[in-house]
C-alpha cells in the first residue's frame, strides 16, 4: 500500500484546524498543521507536503505572502481558505498561483472533495484522462503528456498542475472556443456554480508563463462573451 498523501493545513483558528484535520485523516490523508504564516513556511520546508490548505488571514505573515513565497520555490498544489466575500479578493490568491479556493464557512466534505480532485490532477497517471497522445504540438507550444512537461519553442515552461492541465485542454482542440465553465470542468473535474470566473485568473497566470501579452495575445485568445481558445498552428 502506498504512503498516504501529506496535507499541510494552515489556519490560526484551532477549531477550523481540528475540524479539517478530522475529516482529512478520516479520508486517509496524513496531516501536519501550522497556525501562522511563519510557522507554515517552516513546516512546509521540513515536511514537504503534497498539498497545502492555506487560510488568507494569518498572523505574522498573511496567506497571500505565504503563497507568494511557496510559488517562488515550488509548484505544490494550494487550496486557499478565505472568509472574504469580494470576488476580487479571492482572485488575488488564484493569481498568485493557488489551484483552488474555498469560502468560509465551508462544508468539510466539500473541502475533502476539492483536495481529492486537486491531488488527482497532480497524479502522474492522470494524463490518460487529458489526452491519448504522448506529445501535443501546437505552433511553438509542445506538451509531453507522459512527463507532464511543456515547452515554448526550446524553453521549458514552469507550470503548476492546473496550468498544465488548462493548457493541455486548450491544446487538444486548438481553435475551439471553450467557455469558462467548460474549462473549469475540464481541469477540476466539476464546474462549481459561481466559480467560473476563477478561470480568468488561471488564464492570466498561464499567459504570464507563456510570455503572452494580454492586450495582443499570440497564443491564448479571449472570445468576448464566450471564453478562450488556443491559436491554431496555422494562425500562430
Amino acid at each position: 500500500m502506498s504512503n498516504p498523501h501529506k496535507i499541510l493545513v494552515v489556519d490560526d483558528e484551532m477549531g477550523v484546524v481540528r475540524l479539517v484535520r478530522t475529516y482529512l485523516e478520516g479520508a486517509g490523508y496524513q496531516v501536519v498543521v501550522a497556525y501562522d504564516g511563519a510557522e507554515a513556511l517552516h513546516v512546509y520546508r521540513s515536511e514537504q507536503p503534497d498539498l497545502v490548505i492555506l487560510d488568507l488571514m494569518l498572523p505574522h505573515i498573511n496567506g497571500l505572502d505565504v503563497a507568494r513565497e511557496l510559488r517562488r520555490h515550488s509548484n505544490v498544489p494550494i487550496i486557499m481558505l478565505t472568509a472574504r466575500v469580494e470576488e476580487s479578493d479571492r482572485l488575488v490568491g488564484l493569481e498568485l498561483g493557488a489551484d483552488d479556493y474555498v469560502v468560509k464557512p465551508f462544508s468539510p466534505r466539500e473541502l475533502v472533495a476539492r483536495v481529492r480532485a486537486v491531488l488527482r490532477r497532480a497524479a502522474p497517471d492522470n494524463t490518460a484522462a487529458l489526452s491519448q497522445e504522448e506529445i501535443i504540438t501546437v505552433g511553438d507550444i509542445r506538451l509531453d503528456m507522459g512527463r507532464r512537461q511543456a515547452w515554448l519553442k526550446d524553453q521549458r515552461l514552469n507550470l503548476t498542475t492546473l496550468q498544465f492541465d488548462l493548457l493541455a485542454t486548450l491544446a487538444r482542440q486548438p481553435g475551439r472556443v471553450f467557455t469558462r465553465l467548460q474549462l473549469l470542468d475540464a481541469v477540476q473535474g466539476e464546474a462549481y456554480e459561481g466559480y467560473e470566473r476563477t478561470i480568468d485568473a488561471h488564464i492570466k497566470n498561464l499567459r504570464k508563463a507563456l510570455g503572452d501579452n494580454p492586450r495582443h495575445p499570440a497564443y491564448i485568445l479571449t472570445v468576448r462573451g464566450v471564453g478562450y481558445k488556443l491559436v491554431e498552428a496555422d494562425d500562430a
